[in-house]
């Protein structure tokens, strides 16, 4: 199944959207769009986080338990005829019903024959304002190594989800792995009532990090981020801006595709994976990493 893609191009998209109010319609929009991507020359589309239903992790609420599934369920199903139909390579994302009181937020990768080409269980989890995500989501126990490549027809990818973005040891473990391109379906955005200077701050962030992953890892990187306004069903007056923004950057951090942050977007583009196997010739971090060094790195906090 595996290949290497050194040698060539990928053409690769993101589908970035609001939430259009129920599971169906989601899944119908998201197929409309996989198949216009593929007609424009798609091989890879990423999907955003939890792209069948509203941002539920706004509240702790029993009842969205309800809205889980098995790993290949129902999700699963209906983007395998898309792959398939389309013959294109699909990272999708569910809330996912491993077993009674254990649910993973997951990214599924669905290879072009509709086959499940592997799966990853979201490993950080936040629980802050409006993100209540330690509420549902059980962090992944994946075997060792945690952090591991999805073997496909289009090459090793290194699925990473949201709050994964901020940590480097996620990217470094996956590209030292093998991953050939870094994809981070997100659920991100701003709290309106934030000053317009702390939301660009936020944004600013958020971007900078995933592009010095890819920099530090000389890896190309897809970012799929959701768009919107979402209320908070316990306080409609309030709630989070979905920032979009959803961008492909190559392995020098060079943006090559960028959404804007209040549309919806379905966008591919070109990425060059010989870049990388250069760039390590002539910058070889992973040469000169003191790794005789790092054993700190397993510690919580280094006490003095």
């Amino acid at each position: 199944m595996e290949h290497n893609l050194t040698d060539k191009q990928l053409i690769a998209g993101f589908v970035q959207h609001t939430d259009q109010g129920n599971e169906e319609r989601n899944l119908s929009y998201i197929s409309a769009e996989i198949k216009r991507l593929a007609e424009s020359g798609s091989q890879l589309v990423v999907l955003q986080e939890l792209h069948n239903t509203d941002y539920f992790c706004q509240q702790e609420d029993t009842r969205h338990f309800e809205k889980a599934e098995a790993l290949c369920g129902p999700t699963f199903q209906h983007l395998s005829k898309s792959a398939k139909g389309c013959n294109v390579v699909i990272v999708a994302s569910i809330f996912e019903k491993r077993a009674e009181g254990i649910y993973h937020n997951t990214a599924l990768v669905i290879e072009k024959d509709g086959s499940l080409a592997g799966f990853y269980r979201k490993m950080h989890i936040p629980d802050d304002p409006g993100f209540y995500e330690k509420f549902y989501f059980t962090p992944g126990d994946h075997t060792t190594p945690a952090f591991s490549p999805i073997s496909t027809s289009l090459g090793k990818l290194g699925v990473l989800i949201c709050w994964d973005q901020w940590y480097p040891e996620a990217a470094r473990l996956m590209a030292l792995a093998g991953a050939e391109i870094l994809i981070y379906p997100t659920a991100i955005g701003w709290d309106p009532a934030d000053e317009k200077d702390e939301q660009l701050r936020q944004l600013n962030a958020w971007r900078q990090v995933q592009i010095g992953h890819a920099i530090a890892n000389h890896l190309p990187i897809i970012s799929c981020n959701r768009t919107g306004f979402e209320a908070d069903p316990g306080n409609p007056e309030s709630g989070i801006q979905f920032w979009g923004s959803s961008f492909i950057c190559g392995p020098q951090g060079e943006i090559l595709l960028q959404a804007n942050d209040q549309d919806m977007a379905s966008q591919c583009c070109k990425i060059s994976l010989r870049r990388s196997t250069e760039l390590r010739k002539i910058w070889p971090f992973f040469r000169d990493r003191r790794i005789d060094a790092y054993n700190d790195l397993t510690r919580r906090y280094i006490d003095n």
